[in-house]
C-alpha cells in the first residue's frame, strides 16, 4: 500500500494531496453525521458533504494515476489545479450550507442561496468541460507504455464520465433530482435514492464511476481493445436505461 501511495504521489502530487484532503474530509463528515442531528430534506445534513468529499477523493486519485500516460506536464498541471479550485468551491459551499441546515443545490429562496448555487454551477461546468478536453487528449494519445485494453478502458471511462457529469444539467433543468415528486422522500440506505419515484442521481452516479469501472475491466479482464469497447457500449446502454427509467418517474428499487 505504501508503495502504491508513493507511486501515486510521484505521478501527480497536486491531485494526490487534494485527494488525501478529501478522504480526511469524508471521514470527518462521517463523524459529524454520527455526532449531530441537523437535517436537510429528512436526512442528516452532513451525509451529502460526506458523499461529495469521498467521491472527489476517488476521482482525484483515479486521475492522478491516469494522467501520467498523457506526457503533457503543462496541461496536466493546469488541469490539476483547476480541479482543486473548482472542487474546493463545491465542497466549501456544500459543507457550509449543510452546517447551517440549508440546501446547497436548488436553493433559490434567497439571494445568497441563489448566488452560491450559481457559483457551484459555473465551477462544475468549468471542471467538466476541462475534463472533456482531457478525455479528448486520451483519445488521440497513442501510448506504448500501457496495454491497449487498459488505455481504451481509460478512454471510455473518461468519455462516459463526462457525458454523465453533463447529465447534471438534466437535474438542474428538472429543478430537483427526483422526478414525480419533490426531493426529500423515502430513499435507499446510504445513497438516499428515491424508492417511490424516479431519481436522476442513479445514472449520474454509475456514469461518473465508469471512470474506475472500465479501466479496471481493461486492465484486469480484457484481452483485446474490442472487448473494452463492447463492454463500454453495453454499459452506456444500461446507463441510458437508468436515465430513461428516472425520467419516467420510476425508482431503481421500489419498496414502501
Amino acid at each position: 500500500m505504501n508503495t502504491l501511495l508513493r507511486t501515486l504521489r510521484s505521478r501527480n502530487a497536486v491531485l494526490y494531496g487534494f485527494g488525501l484532503f478529501c478522504l480526511i474530509g469524508g471521514l470527518g463528515g462521517i463523524g459529524l453525521s454520527l455526532a449531530t442531528t441537523q437535517q436537510v430534506l429528512g436526512i442528516n445534513a452532513f451525509i451529502k458533504p460526506t458523499k461529495f468529499f469521498l467521491s472527489i477523493w476517488i476521482f482525484c486519485w483515479s486521475m492522478a494515476w491516469y494522467l501520467d500516460v498523457l506526457n503533457r506536464p503543462r496541461t496536466v498541471r493546469i488541469y490539476s489545479w483547476m480541479t482543486v479550485i473548482t472542487m474546493t468551491l463545491e465542497l466549501v459551499i456544500i459543507t457550509g450550507q449543510a452546517a447551517q441546515g440549508k440546501l446547497s443545490h436548488f436553493n433559490v429562496t434567497s439571494v445568497t442561496g441563489a448566488l452560491l448555487f450559481s457559483v457551484m454551477g459555473i465551477a462544475i461546468v468549468t471542471f467538466t468541460a476541462w475534463t472533456g478536453y482531457i478525455a479528448y487528449l486520451f483519445l488521440v494519445t497513442r501510448s506504448t507504455t500501457i496495454p491497449a485494453p487498459y488505455l481504451w478502458g481509460i478512454r471510455m471511462g473518461m468519455l462516459l464520465f463526462v457525458i454523465f457529469a453533463f447529465e447534471g444539467m438534466v437535474i438542474v433543468a428538472n429543478h430537483a433530482h427526483t422526478v414525480g415528486a419533490p426531493d426529500g422522500g423515502p430513499g435507499l440506505p446510504v445513497t438516499n435514492w428515491s424508492t417511490r419515484h424516479g431519481d436522476l442521481r442513479v445514472a449520474h452516479f454509475f456514469g461518473m464511476h465508469a471512470l474506475q469501472i472500465l479501466p479496471l475491466f481493461g486492465y484486469y479482464l480484457a484481452k483485446r481493445s474490442s472487448q473494452v469497447i463492447a463492454v463500454s457500449v453495453v454499459y452506456f446502454l444500461v446507463l441510458t436505461a437508468l436515465l430513461t427509467q428516472a425520467l419516467l418517474a420510476k425508482p431503481l428499487l421500489s419498496y414502501y
